[in-house]
């Protein structure tokens, strides 16, 4: 089993093209079943990749890697459905994009800027 795991939330659409990819075993319910998501699940040095790529990532208590841009997510999610793979695999090839999904990220932070506080 992977060390690490990072969530990735399905709505509908994305619930239905996990079935169809042959995954559907692998949905996980929380919060009464209103949060749909599936863990892909990252070895340690998939994790450093991770980490080092991406300033914001973490990991949390849970060995949860969070806080990846959105970007990440999103395409995470499409070859997870490409790769029919909860693993490295995916996100190996999520990676090889990560010049795009930092472009795309970029943009994410000019678009949602961080809240002022007073």
């Amino acid at each position: 089993m992977a060390d690490y795991f990072i969530d990735v939330l399905l709505d509908e659409g994305r619930l239905q093209a996990i079935k169809d990819a042959g995954l559907g075993d692998n949905i996980k319910y929380r919060f009464a079943g209103e949060l749909k998501l599936v863990e892909v699940h990252v070895s340690e040095d998939t994790k450093n990749k991770i980490l080092k790529e991406f300033d914001t990532a973490r990991t949390d208590s849970r060995n949860a890697i969070t806080d990846v841009p959105v970007a990440f997510l999103r395409e995470l999610y499409h070859q997870v459905v490409k790769t029919k793979s909860l693993g490295d695999e995916a996100v190996e090839a999520t990676l090889a994009k990560v010049d795009e999904i930092k472009d795309l990220a970029a943009k994410e932070s000019e678009y949602l800027p961080a809240p002022e506080i007073d």
